[in-house]
C-alpha cells in the first residue's frame, strides 16, 4: 500500500466547523472502506478553545445523522501541519488567509478551500453557525456531507 494520505480540516475555534467536518469524513472513511488508507484530523487558527470537545450543538447535530464527535479535542494548527497533512483544507476565506500566512511556500498546493470539493451548493465558505440557532448547524452539516463526499473522490482518484 502506498502511504496513507492525511487531511485535515480548519476552522477558527476548532469546535464547530472543522470537527464536523472531521467527524462526518471519519464515517465516510469507513463507510468507503478506505479508513485504513486516509487518516483525518481538525484544528483551529486561534487557541480560544484549545483541549475542549465540539459544541454541544455541533454534537448534537452530528448525532441525529449518526456522527459522533465526542472524541474530538480542539487544538491549534501548526506550521508543522503543512508538512504532514497531503490536504489543509479552510472552512472559509478568513481562516484561509490566516493559514496562508503560516504556509511555507513548499506546501502552498496543500491549502485548499473545503468546500471547493463540494458539487451541490453554491456557497464557497462554511459559515459559522456558533452564534445561531440549530439550523445553521444542519446547515453546515448539509455543506460538509456535500464537500466530504467530493473529496472523498478525489482521495480515490488522485491516491488510492
Amino acid at each position: 500500500m502506498s502511504k496513507q494520505v492525511k487531511v485535515l480540516f480548519v476552522c477558527m475555534g476548532n469546535i464547530c466547523r472543522s470537527p464536523t467536518a472531521h467527524g462526518v469524513f471519519e464515517k465516510l472513511l469507513s463507510e468507503h472502506g478506505i479508513d485504513h488508507q486516509v487518516s483525518v484530523d481538525s484544528a483551529g487558527t486561534h487557541a480560544y478553545h484549545v483541549g475542549e470537545p465540539p459544541d454541544r450543538r455541533s454534537q448534537q447535530e452530528a448525532r441525529q445523522r449518526g456522527y459522533d464527535l465526542s472524541h474530538l479535542r480542539a487544538r491549534k494548527v501548526t506550521p508543522g501541519d503543512f508538512d504532514e497533512y497531503d490536504y489543509v483544507l479552510a472552512m472559509d476565506d478568513d481562516n484561509y488567509r490566516n493559514l496562508a500566512a503560516l504556509c511555507p511556500s513548499h506546501a502552498r498546493e496543500k491549502l485548499q478551500m473545503f468546500l471547493d470539493y463540494g458539487h451541490n451548493f453554491a456557497e464557497t465558505e462554511v459559515p459559522d453557525p456558533y452564534y445561531g440557532g440549530a439550523q445553521g448547524f444542519m446547515h453546515v452539516l448539509d455543506l460538509v456531507e456535500d464537500a466530504a463526499n467530493g473529496l472523498i473522490r478525489d482521495i480515490q482518484q488522485r491516491h488510492l
